[in-house]
């Protein structure tokens, strides 16, 4: 028994991702990163969607279909800040939310200067870890100081 369901298995080669994809979950992919300067200072966002008083971030966004999760992290920084970037590593990942799973990404400055998108994000700056604006979000503040939840 177990052979012929190998070799049904192995005759369907050519469509095998496609029942795979049927039969397992799919998920969404929030990316995130921490972004620092040549002067060690993080680029935080105050983002108009979020909600008031806890409106400053970390850069990020949507994983695209087909799209690595670092390039992911560069497009969504270009976008936001106009700002060019270099992951550099990967600094947590959590999954086991119903449809959602998160990853963040340690990554430094590489050129650019900072031209806002006005319809997601309020301001960009640059912050030193040790004087950050009030109202970061906690698992931000933990990925900034190297301690994700």
């Amino acid at each position: 028994m177990r052979r012929l369901l190998v070799r049904a298995w192995r005759a369907l080669r050519p469509v095998q991702w496609r029942l795979l994809w049927f039969a397992h979950a799919k998920f969404m992919v929030g990316v995130t990163g921490v972004v620092r300067d040549e002067q060690g200072r993080v680029l935080l966002l105050k983002h108009r969607f979020w909600p008031e008083g806890r409106q400053w971030g970390l850069p990020g966004g949507w994983a695209k279909k087909a799209e690595t999760f670092e390039d992911t992290l560069v497009r969504e920084v270009r976008e936001e800040t106009g700002l060019d970037i270099r992951v550099t590593g990967l600094a947590y990942l959590r999954s086991g939310y119903r449809l959602r799973a998160e990853v963040a990404f340690e990554a430094v400055l590489t050129g650019g200067s900072i031209a806002i998108d006005s319809f997601e994000v309020l301001e960009a700056r640059w912050f030193a870890p040790d004087d950050l604006p009030p109202g970061v979000r906690e698992p931000h503040l933990a990925l900034i100081n190297g301690h994700p939840c």
